[in-house]
């Protein structure tokens, strides 16, 4: 609907630049290669939960298409749910999910007034701020940590050697042929 009230009198090629947009959205959509090696690493480590803001529909086409669920114990869209980030109660709603306590959580994320506030309101133990090329700004909520990169977070948290190999990790070298 939007595309074809933006294409105005072309809005019978709404549908077909809405399949393009949405072709070449997630072609260029993907994690690195660190990135996962990272929350492959965060999740042997670590209980992780993913929030997000957004309608269900687009938010859950994301979280499909870049398969998070295999790196996340708990995903949170708030198109389902009564309240969106920074509002307290879905960072909450996460920690219940999880069975944690929120004094025992860390709110890792790329806004200040969405997930650095939310995470200092639900009262979670830490907030970092991923501020990418973004120079720190007057905020009335400071994060208690501030790093450029989202592959920064070993420096805060220490990533320990699983005791038993991931099952990526192990190479099948059995003599039976297979």
């Amino acid at each position: 609907m939007l595309w074809s009230q933006a294409l105005n009198e072309y809005s019978c090629k709404a549908e077909d630049v809405y399949l393009t947009w949405i072709k070449l959205r997630y072609e260029c959509l993907a994690l690195s290669a660190d990135v996962t090696a990272l929350l492959k690493k965060l999740r042997r480590n670590y209980t992780l939960a993913l929030i997000t803001n957004g309608t269900s529909s687009s938010q859950w086409e994301k979280i499909n298409c870049l398969k998070l669920r295999s790196y996340f114990d708990c995903l949170l869209v708030s198109g389902d749910l009564p309240w969106e980030k920074p509002n307290k109660n879905i960072f909450l709603q996460a920690c219940e999910i999880l069975g944690v306590r929120p004094n025992n959580c860390i709110m890792v994320g790329d806004k200040l007034e969405t997930d650095v506030l939310g995470g200092k309101e639900a009262q979670l133990a830490a907030t970092v701020w991923i501020s990418g090329p973004e120079s720190p700004r007057p905020f009335h909520y400071h994060p208690d940590f501030t790093l450029p990169s989202v592959l920064d977070l070993p420096r805060i948290f220490p990533l320990r050697k699983p005791t038993v190999p991931d099952i990526d990790d192990i190479n099948s070298n059995s003599s039976d042929g297979s």
